[in-house]
C-alpha cells in the first residue's frame, strides 16, 4: 500500500462520489495482487482497474479471474459474484467449489480484501455482519474469513450516516466481525490509516482536517 509522509486536503471539492471512490481505492491496490471485492460498493472497484495491472479477483463463491460487471448479451445468470450479480469472466479465469474459496481466504492467500462497513474504530476494529437491531437481519458471509484470512483489509463506506453520526468511531458499539484487523479505511470524505496509534489522515475530500478533528471523536494524528 502506497503511504503518504503528509495529509493531503482537497478543499476544492466536495466529498467523493462512490464511481471516484472505486477509483481511487483501485490505485492503491499493487500490481499482481490476489484481491476479493466485498459485496455491495466495493464491487464497484472492478470497473476501475487497469487490466495491465495483473490483479486477479476472487469471489468466494469460487472463481478466480472475475471481471468487471456483465451487461447486456454478456450476462450470464450462471455466472455471478458473491452478491449474484452477473460477472465477466478475463482469460485464464478458473471456478472450483466453494469450500476450496474458503480455503483460500482461511489460509492467507489474498492479498487484500475491499470490504463495506457499519463502523471501524481507530484501532482497526471491523463492524459489518449486524447492526444489533433486533429487526435486522445478520449478514455475515465471508466476511470473518475475510478479516482474519487476507493480508490486507481495506474498508469503503461513507464516512457518516444518514443521520449524520460517524462510522469512524472510537470503539464500535456493534458486534465485531474481527478485531483489529482493517488497515485502511476509504470514505467519500477521507482516507485514513488505521491501528494501535489510532487514526491518521491520510488525504480528506471537502473537509478540512480541522473539521473532521470537530466531528470525529477520534484519537486522530495527521
Amino acid at each position: 500500500m502506497t503511504t503518504a509522509a503528509t495529509t493531503v486536503e482537497h478543499t476544492d471539492r466536495g466529498p467523493l462520489t462512490t464511481d471516484e471512490l472505486a477509483a481511487r481505492i483501485a490505485r492503491d491496490i499493487p500490481t499482481g495482487s490476489y484481491v476479493n471485492l466485498g459485496i455491495g460498493q466495493p464491487t464497484r472497484i472492478a470497473e476501475h482497474l487497469s487490466p495491465d495491472a495483473g490483479i486477479v479477483l476472487h469471489t468466494e463463491n469460487g472463481m478466480l479471474g472475475m471481471g468487471p460487471a456483465a451487461t447486456g448479451d454478456e450476462i450470464d445468470p450462471d455466472l455471478t459474484n458473491a452478491g449474484k450479480v452477473p460477472v465477466t469472466e478475463l482469460p485464464g479465469s478458473a471456478y472450483f467449489h466453494q469450500a476450496d474459496s474458503f480455503a483460500m481466504m482461511r489460509g492467507g492467500h489474498l492479498d487484500v480484501c475491499v470490504l463495506g462497513a457499519f463502523q471501524v474504530s481507530q484501532h482497526g476494529d471491523l463492524a459489518n455482519w449486524h447492526t444489533g437491531d433486533p429487526d435486522a437481519i445478520p449478514a455475515v458471509g465471508g466476511a470473518m474469513d475475510l478479516a482474519v484470512g487476507a493480508r490486507q483489509v481495506l474498508v469503503m463506506m461513507k464516512l457518516f450516516t444518514r443521520d449524520g453520526a460517524p462510522k469512524l468511531v472510537p470503539a464500535c458499539t456493534y458486534p465485531l466481525t474481527g478485531p483489529g484487523c482493517v488497515h485502511r479505511v476509504y470514505t467519500d470524505h477521507g482516507v485514513f490509516a488505521v491501528g494501535p496509534d489510532g487514526v491518521r489522515v491520510l488525504e480528506t475530500y471537502g473537509l478540512t482536517v480541522a473539521e473532521l478533528r470537530e466531528r470525529l471523536s477520534v484519537q486522530m494524528h495527521a
